[in-house]
C-alpha cells in the first residue's frame, strides 16, 4: 500500500525566492534518486502568496522512510524549516485508486 502524504507550509515574509529553490532542488533530487517516490510536488496557493502545498505519494512505507533519511532530506530540510512562520501540517493518506 502506498504511502501519500499532504503537507501545507506558510513561508515567512522575504523568504519565498529561498524557500522555492530549496524545494526546487529537494523537489529534483527526489525525483531522480528514489525510484520508489511516484510524485513529489511542491504546489503555491493562488490568492495566498506565502502558502505552499506538498503533495508527495511513495511506492510504499518503506520508500517513503528511504526518503526521510537521504542525505540531501536532511541537507536540505532544516533550511527549509527555517523558512516557515509556523509549524508546517502535515496529513498522511493511503492511496486508493
Amino acid at each position: 500500500m502506498s504511502t501519500t502524504f499532504i503537507a501545507t507550509l506558510v513561508v515567512k515574509p522575504g523568504m519565498e525566492e529561498r524557500f522555492e529553490k530549496l524545494q526546487a532542488e529537494l523537489s529534483g533530487l527526489t525525483h531522480a534518486r528514489e525510484p520508489g517516490t511516484l510524485v513529489y510536488d511542491v504546489i503555491k496557493h493562488r490568492t495566498e502568496p506565502r502558502t505552499y502545498v506538498v503533495y508527495a505519494r511513495f511506492k510504499d512505507e518503506a520508500a517513503f522512510q528511504l526518503h526521510q533519511t537521504t542525505p540531501f532530506h536532511e541537507r536540505l530540510v532544516p533550511p527549509i524549516v527555517e523558512c516557515l512562520a509556523k509549524d508546517f501540517a502535515i496529513a498522511f493518506y493511503d492511496w486508493k485508486s
